[in-house]
């Protein structure tokens, strides 16, 4: 009978036939060296929406504000980053951030508003 071992530590495993990490210790190690490059990925464009909600929920306070382009870049806002895009009817492009949106308006400008729930 062949005995196998486990994946992560190479120990002998015992137990169920199909079993392939002798611990949850060794089973979580393996899988997180394994998808280390994709949950990287995600955490840093998790963190990046994080963020841009942030500065458009400070600067709306009122929940309809306007305010520079600057004034966004200023607070490290980064424009590559949203959650969806809405057109409307008469040709307007909001980006949103969850509930947070912005609208890009003559001179620099933004609108700044918020989705009621």
């Amino acid at each position: 009978m062949e005995t196998k071992k486990c994946l992560e530590c190479d120990e002998t495993l015992k137990g169920r036939v199909d079993k392939k990490f002798c611990s949850d210790y060794c089973r979580n190690s393996y899988n997180n060296k394994v998808n280390k490059d994709s949950k990287n990925l995600i955490r840093n464009i998790n963190n990046r929406l994080r963020k841009n909600y942030k500065i458009l929920s400070e600067l709306n306070i009122s929940g309809k504000t306007k305010v520079t382009r600057t004034k966004l870049y200023d607070q490290g806002f980064d424009f590559q980053f949203f959650t969806s895009i809405y057109h409307t009817k008469t040709g307007n492009t909001y980006f949103y951030i969850y509930n947070e949106g912005y609208l890009a308006l003559e001179n620099e400008l933004f609108l700044l508003i918020r989705k009621e729930k």
